[in-house]
């Protein structure tokens, strides 16, 4: 897949780092989400990747077929090559593998709490910006134990695209699971605002310290 690579200006031969996978939303691209995540490359190997689909005006990592239903043959590759981009990147980079953190907003949001489930607490950290999970996911999906695993999902109160209710139901899935969640709401519609930026990097960096 292609991808942005941010690293610390200056990586220790000897040294293993935390990576940070950052998945966009739908028409847009891997240059897209960087400005989020401005310094915090001096703490993760941050990949920030494109959807392997055209998408004008930019990509998705998957297609729509109703009001949160995607095309199911379509997520599931979408999944499979993300879930094969995150071994690769672990393999050719010197990234420590208990501190594997995902990042997303809308379908990237959608992406990393699937990929939480499935992958479970392999990940250590996800931050999930305005999604929400599929039913086939819940009902489906071979789901793998979360109890490790700490997530960060806000949502805006006046998202017009994916209703602000769908974030509060992804998060007491995870609550029912055990995994321990941060939920956070913001008088905002489907967008990321300054204060959610500040919000989910304090996150991060608080979590690594665990």
């Amino acid at each position: 897949m292609i991808y942005e690579l941010r690293r610390p200006a200056k990586v220790n031969p000897n040294q293993t780092y935390p990576a940070l996978f950052m998945m966009h939303g739908i028409g847009s691209n891997e240059q897209n989400m960087l400005s989020l995540v401005d310094g915090l490359e001096e703490h993760f190997f941050i990949f920030s990747i494109r959807g392997h689909l055209p998408q004008p005006p930019g990509y998705c990592f998957f297609t729509i077929q109703g009001y949160g239903k995607p095309h199911r043959e379509i997520f599931d590759t979408g999944v499979s090559k993300l879930t094969s981009f995150i071994e690769y990147a672990a393999d050719q980079y010197p990234i420590d593998s208990s501190r594997l953190y995902l990042l997303g907003f809308s379908q990237g949001a959608i992406l990393a709490k699937t990929l939480g489930l499935i992958l479970g607490n392999r990940i250590k950290g996800i931050v999930a910006l305005s999604g929400y999970i599929p039913a086939f996911v819940k009902e489906e999906y071979s789901i793998k134990p979360v109890d490790q695993l700490s997530v960060f999902i806000s949502h805006g109160e006046f998202d017009n695209i994916l209703p602000y209710e769908w974030g509060v139901e992804s998060t007491e899935f995870y609550r029912e699971l055990g995994t321990i969640v941060t939920f956070q709401s913001y008088q905002e519609g489907h967008t990321i605002s300054l204060k959610n930026q500040q919000d989910f990097t304090k996150w991060l960096l608080d979590d690594l310290e665990k």
